[in-house]
């Protein structure tokens, strides 16, 4: 009997999952929940516009609009600034809270966020612990980590510090700070604390079609996943994997290419429509032949008119 899957979240893609592409993405497929890009807490108490900036969405229920669930994430190293930020998040209708320990960025690891907390367990503890207390025990909390900064080794460490500290649930993307996004993702890391700890865990890592996410659930022993990059590739990956849904054709995603387009340059951020389609582009030519061929015809466009038309010629064909 093959491995089945419970649930599903989309990943929180920095520069990439914005309310746009989760719009898009959630209308697609049947996800659990979403998680946002990531809130920087550095030393103070961030203003509401600073949220809503990152999740429009909060204005609406912190619901997409096809219903799916947000959970703002916040990224940062102080325990009690993190914690007064979940507070507000929480105030203003986020459905719970997640926090980010796996960003591998340089500018962010330099000013302590993101990955470079694998390295101190017990400072992961003290902000999940300090957010726990300020938000109270019927508030979802959830942390996103890796396996470890330059290895697996303090792996069993991290997930303690995080159960410890009575987080609901907790996503690790199966590789190191150091591994970057380079494949393979190692989920057998997973089953070796998911066999351990009573936390629900969501594998994430190397999920490109139902025959990744069937092996990843067999390797990691947890029915739960979060999709990533491989959304972005197969727009309705989740739907794929959860109720064997065929793989989205090319002639059918071209409406939605242009459906984005048209939803893109609607919006507040429409000077940034030729890098994000060209963006997605990237992602997409990995399943589909057609979008490589799309990308090179409008790579050197910068013009909206001239990169349409491009999508009406390959439409036409």
């Amino acid at each position: 009997m093959k491995p089945q899957v419970k649930k599903i979240i989309l990943a929180p893609m920095e520069g990439v999952a914005d309310e746009l592409m989760r719009h898009l993405l959630t209308s697609l497929n049947n996800y659990d929940f979403c998680v946002t890009e990531f809130v920087r807490v550095v030393d103070s108490l961030l203003p509401k516009h600073v949220f809503r900036k990152i999740c429009p969405e909060l204005d609406y229920g912190c619901m997409t609009q096809s219903g799916t669930p947000l959970r703002m994430q916040l990224l940062g190293q102080e325990p009690d600034w993190m914690a007064e930020n979940a507070v507000r998040a929480l105030a203003m209708g986020s459905h719970g809270i997640d926090v980010n320990f796996g960003c591998p960025a340089k500018a962010v690891n330099k000013s302590k966020g993101g990955a470079v907390l694998l390295n101190e367990p017990e400072k992961i503890h003290q902000i999940m612990a300090k957010m726990r207390s300020a938000i109270g025990v019927d508030a979802t909390l959830s942390a996103k980590i890796r396996l470890g900064f330059t290895d697996a080794s303090k792996l069993d460490e991290i997930v303690s510090a995080v159960q410890s500290a009575h987080v609901n649930q907790l996503t690790i993307h199966a590789r190191t700070k150091q591994d970057g996004y380079r494949p393979p993702a190692y989920w057998h890391f997973i089953a070796e604390v998911r066999k351990k700890y009573d936390i629900e865990i969501f594998a994430n890592g190397e999920i490109w079609n139902k025959n990744d996410a069937e092996n990843c659930i067999s390797q990691s022993q947890t029915p739960n996943l979060m999709l990533g990059r491989g959304a972005l590739a197969l727009p309705n990956l989740a739907n794929v994997i959860k109720f064997d849904e065929t793989p989205m054709p090319w002639s059918e995603l071209i409406g939605i290419l242009k459906r984005y387009s048209e939803l893109e340059l609607q919006g507040d951020k429409s000077f940034y429509f030729s890098s994000r389609l060209k963006q997605w582009l990237r992602y997409l030519r990995l399943q589909y032949p057609q979008a490589e061929s799309l990308f090179n015809a409008i790579k050197l466009l910068k013009n909206k008119d001239e990169i349409l038309h491009q999508i009406d010629i390959v439409a036409s064909t």
